[in-house]
């Protein structure tokens, strides 16, 4: 294990703790625990934002996925990333001249509904759980992984950090953090990247490696559960454990095609070996690895509806919403998400590179479904187990701790703030810490149960229920003055509804199947965000009396210049 990981994590963890104190000497109100009074600059709200955006999602899972699937998935940072150029041009603004505290204050101001506030809280509390269930479970991971410490610890020891600063500093105090762990990530990838691409040259590895998919160096892969793997041609592998139903203690010669390992069997790899397939896995051919578009028809539907929920969901993320009511006016929310694409867009160069070297360096993740580890093993992987090597993979876990606490700093304010103000409470500064501790044990007792979902997939599949519900809401709701609060209900019930019954499915039932029915509950964005739209449309026009009398005063709020507001 690198001694230096957990020296790392434990100092990352101090940070935070230590930031988020001096955070709290400054919140005082509820104002302060809400929306930090809404007094915080564009520049360090673009940080705190990268710091809360940039997930597990993104700091493992980018890599992982595109070690597995190869230059398809690059359509999730691509997503993730230009998703604020919508909310750029459509929401960041008027939301903030809405005065609103949370969404639900949002819906109940724009249509002046209370049923309408209740759904949307609904709606809130499980994009906020179902969210922070992978940070915890990353956490678990990397900790695992870096210290060969159990998964339940890392859960833990971020469940209970974050809670905690957010309980006593709410948004003033987790500002400061986050800030500090946006530039913490971005240095904990580029710093060891340097060094990666200076190793890969070094090596003698042409810049686009035809042939990555065989072991570079004796490997030795360990199966904690059975698994069937393909072989290309007859190899040599050791085996202690089960192979094919039999036990076997040595040397052979296995031939090509599938196989079965057993549980706890290990498989040695002698250098030069091409990389078996793994069922669920994608094929390591490199062609098929380089080339995008697979087999067309369904998967070309997934990667459509992929693109829509990254590129639409960002907008109904409560989180990140959440943050453009601490800015001071309409003109600081939109030079905020200004900064906030640059900031993201570079950071997105990175994961995406270390998926490519992880087919160089650690192929054999592709067998053990650890895919997601690639960004921590990749520094010892291609630079050795000396101290250069050790000292990068501690800074690269240190980064991936603060992807956690941020991300999961953020969506536990978000849903502290509604359970505070309409489930818990009136509001107040009691009631939110109250909140807080009620927000954060959710997540924490389901990542629990929970260690072997893809980390990315999971909050793709967040990013589609956000899009199918808050997304058609926001925008109808600031855009077009007809919309009624019977539409909008109607709306987030059936799309919303409909993303939440596809995730829930894909989730709990695991592999969906191939074909039309796995690609559709996989990947709902494509049906039900239309779905979402055609109905608040619909019920909004057959409803039109219904429309709010106050709408013209509200939509001259939303939309009139700051300066006219003074």
């Amino acid at each position: 294990m690198n001694p230096y990981a957990l020296p790392a994590v434990i100092g990352v963890t101090l940070a935070t703790v230590g930031i988020g104190a001096y955070g709290l000497r400054l919140a005082r109100t509820t104002s302060d625990f809400l929306v930090a009074s809404r007094m915080i600059s564009p520049t360090w709200n673009a940080a705190a934002i990268g710091g809360e955006y940039l997930s597990a999602a993104s700091f493992l899972g980018v890599a992982g996925l595109v070690l597995k699937y190869g230059v398809d998935v690059l359509w999730y940072p691509v997503g993730f990333a230009a998703g604020y150029l919508a909310l750029l041009l459509f929401v960041a603004a008027p939301l903030r001249r809405s005065g609103a505290f949370t969404l639900p204050d949002f819906c109940e101001l724009r249509l002046g509904s209370r049923p309408l506030r209740k759904l949307a809280t609904v709606f809130v509390l499980f994009i906020g759980w179902f969210y922070l269930v992978p940070q915890l479970q990353g956490a678990g991971l990397t900790l695992q992984t870096v210290t060969g410490g159990p998964y339940a610890l890392g859960a833990i020891l971020v469940g209970g950090v974050v809670t905690a600063n957010v309980a006593l500093g709410g948004m003033r105090a987790i500002t400061f953090v986050q800030a500090f762990q946006y530039w913490l990530k971005l240095t904990a990838l580029a710093v060891p990247a340097f060094f990666l691409i200076a190793a890969w040259h070094h090596d003698g590895r042409p810049a686009l490696a035809p042939d990555v998919t065989t072991f570079a160096r004796p490997t030795t892969v360990e199966f904690a559960h059975p698994t069937v793997f393909g072989l290309a041609g007859e190899t040599t592998i050791g085996v202690r454990g089960e192979l094919d139903g039999s036990r076997v203690d040595g040397v052979v010669v296995v031939p090509a095609g599938e196989h079965t390992a057993g549980a706890h069997s290990t498989l040695s790899f002698p250098r030069g070996a091409r990389v078996p397939t793994v069922r669920g896995v994608a094929s390591s051919s490199g062609l098929a690895w380089l080339l995008p578009g697979g087999d067309g028809g369904h998967r070309l539907f997934a990667t459509y509806s992929l693109i829509l929920a990254t590129f639409l969901g960002t907008m109904g993320l409560p989180h990140v919403l959440v943050r453009f009511y601490t800015n001071r006016d309409g003109a600081a929310a939109r030079r905020t998400t200004l900064v906030v694409l640059a900031l993201v867009g570079l950071f997105y160069l990175l994961p995406a590179l270390y998926g490519v070297l992880g087919r160089v360096y650690v192929p054999r993740l592709l067998m053990t479904g650890d895919s997601d580890a690639v960004v921590l093993l990749l520094p010892s992987a291609a630079l050795g187990s000396g101290a250069t090597g050790q000292l990068l993979g501690a800074l690269v876990a240190a980064g991936a701790f603060a992807a956690f606490l941020s991300t999961s700093s953020g969506l536990l304010t978000s849903v502290a703030g509604v359970l505070s103000t309409d489930v818990l409470g009136h509001g107040s500064v009691r009631d939110f810490r109250r909140s807080a501790i009620v927000a954060g044990l959710v997540p924490l007792a389901l990542a629990l149960r929970v260690s072997d979902l893809d980390v990315s997939q999971v909050v793709g599949l967040a990013f589609a229920v956000a899009a199918s519900s808050f997304c058609p809401l926001l925008l109808l709701g600031i855009w077009w003055r007809g919309l009624t609060a019977a539409g909008a209900a109607a709306g987030i019930v059936a799309g919303g509804g409909a993303a939440v019954s596809a995730v829930l499915f894909t989730v709990l039932d695991g592999p969906t199947g191939r074909g039309w029915v796995g690609a559709v509950l996989a990947q709902p964005a494509a049906w039900t965000v239309p779905l979402a739209f055609t109905v608040m449309v619909v019920v909004s026009l057959a409803t039109r009396k219904r429309v709010p009398a106050s709408v013209g005063s509200t939509m001259l709020r939303l939309h009139a210049p700051d300066a006219l507001r003074l």
